[in-house]
């Protein structure tokens, strides 16, 4: 294949070669995540502040993917890919190295910029290495990044924060990032027809859409810091929510009809409006929504209702990853010899009835019951990143796969921060309401309530030292309890939100996305 990145190397090797540095970048954000609390402490900065960390990765990393398509093409793909992890490696030695929040947050958006141009490139050149038959199972080894890491981070995050510094949550990249650009310098190939491409760009002058980029970074970025921050400011009722609403949605408003018309644009929206791939992108947008937020939200829960350490509740996720490992490859082959829309149906079911299963959960429950709950969770998730990500090629020309690349994972990453975003309004805004509908029944005219009351001051009056304020500490204990109570409630709304997404994703792929010619595939 011309337009192949292995030359005449095999291209599995590729496959895995390309995959390093990705597996490295989606690790570290979802290790710097269950790493916030130590950070702040250890730079004397609020909850409230340190939260930046996260935002300022997450816009700096929305403003880049959807133009590292159009900057492949420009750069060279190999040129562009050894750049963004290089860019990605030395950033995070400066976070490692970083005395204070301001020059942490300023390193996190260069490693952002970084990380953006990851996902792309290797897409693309996967899609270009190997023939539609069997691309199922390449994408299913670039899945063990993508799907395995966010498992694998919040487990090693946990054990780094409760056993050494949170320095070493960037320490960790600079080997990795050093290994994938040995590697990609030795066996990755630039194929002469990109250079060819990118050589006739150039000669013919490199007409930068300015005013593209700036609606681009303008929509993302605004939209990001609008997510992140949204629960934190108060939402709407906040004057910086409000006016970053707004910015964003003038931008995606001027965006459409700007690059729509462009010959030459740096942002290929009209491939939204392709049927199987607008499809694709609507359930990659779920797909990140439903990953990324179960993924944050289970050991949160366990730390805080559980009395999990950070490194038991990431272990508690590891079982899940193990069976995808497995389930991987399998849903590799299979993507090649089933229509893809049934495989994503199926997987969102299975997601959908998992997380039904979660938010049916009680407060008796142990490790083994989450480890269990987990598996069933990342059952489905194989049969739907592999052939999403395989179908969403289908039909497109060669030309476009960067463009493609690069569509694909801003949809990924948008759902999950909105998926994060959505999974902490509801969070919020459900345990106060269980608070409020507990309080209701234990009015001091309640029967229930008094006989409680009674019976947990007889204990504390039992024990030593207990007799004077028995009463208060029983008091104090059954606000406790309905508090606990609240808040377990409302991650059980959580994941029934996340499982009625999973099931709505789960009829519209079956309705909306074509079938894929699997005998053209096979003859590709």
């Amino acid at each position: 294949m011309e337009r192949s990145a292995a030359g005449g190397r095999n291209p599995w090797i590729i496959a895995v070669v390309i995959s390093i540095a990705t597996f490295m970048e989606v690790l570290d954000t979802s290790i710097a995540n269950v790493a916030l609390r130590h950070i702040a402490g250890g730079l004397a900065a609020s909850q409230d502040e340190s939260s930046w960390v996260l935002t300022s990765y997450l816009v700096s990393n929305a403003v880049i993917l959807p133009v590292s398509g159009w900057l492949s093409s420009v750069i060279g793909r190999k040129r562009f890919y050894m750049m963004s992890v290089a860019l990605f490696t030395v950033s995070s030695l400066g976070c490692a190295l970083s005395t204070s929040l301001g020059m942490l947050i300023g390193f996190r958006v260069l490693q952002g910029l970084g990380g953006g141009g990851l996902a792309p490139s290797e897409q693309s050149m996967l899609a270009d290495s190997f023939p539609p038959a069997k691309r199922g199972l390449a994408f299913a080894v670039y899945g063990v990044a993508v799907i395995v890491a966010p498992t694998i981070g919040p487990t090693l995050g946990g054990w780094i924060t409760d056993h050494s510094s949170w320095h070493w949550i960037f320490l960790i990249n600079i080997p990795v990032g050093i290994a994938s650009l040995l590697l990609v310098q030795w066996l990755v190939h630039e194929p002469a027809v990109l250079e060819k491409e990118r050589k006739a760009l150039v000669r013919n002058g490199i007409k930068v859409d300015y005013i593209g980029f700036a609606l681009v970074a303008l929509w993302l970025g605004c939209l990001e810091v609008v997510l992140d921050r949204g629960q934190i400011d108060d939402w709407f009722s906040s004057p910086f929510i409000v006016v970053f609403s707004i910015l964003s949605a003038l931008a995606l408003i001027l965006l459409i009809p700007w690059e729509l018309l462009r010959k030459d644009p740096i942002f290929d929206v009209g491939l939204i409006f392709r049927r199987q791939f607008g499809t694709s992108c609507f359930v990659m947008l779920a797909v990140g929504m439903i990953l990324f937020g179960s993924t944050q939200f289970i050991p949160q829960l366990l730390q805080e209702n559980y009395g999990y350490n950070a490194t038991w509740s990431g272990l508690a996720l590891m079982p899940g990853g193990v069976v995808m490992l497995f389930l991987v490859m399998l849903a590799g082959r299979l993507t090649s010899v089933i229509q893809p829309k049934y495989l994503i149906t199926f997987g969102m079911a299975v997601i959908a009835l998992s997380l039904y299963h979660m938010a049916h959960l009680t407060p008796e429950a142990n490790y083994s019951t989450f480890a269990w709950a987990r598996i069933y969770q990342t059952i489905g998730l194989p049969f739907i990143f592999i052939p999403i990500t395989a179908a969403s090629y289908d039909g497109l020309p060669p030309e476009k796969t960067g463009q493609a690349a690069s569509l694909i994972n801003v949809a990924r990453n948008l759902g999950g921060s909105i998926g994060i975003s959505m999974a902490t309004t509801v969070l919020d805004r459900r345990e106060q309401f269980h608070q409020s509908r507990l309080s209701e029944h234990i009015a001091s005219t309640s029967l229930t309530y008094q006989n409680t009351l009674n019976a947990m001051t007889s204990y504390f009056n039992h024990q030593p030292g207990g007799a004077g304020d028995a009463n208060s500490r029983a008091i104090a204990l059954i606000g406790q309890t309905v508090q606990t109570q609240a808040s377990l409630l409302s991650y059980f709304d959580v994941f029934m939100m996340l499982g009625v997404i999973a099931a709505i994703a789960s009829v519209l792929t079956l309705i909306v996305m074509r079938h894929v010619d699997m005998n053209k595939s096979h003859a590709g």
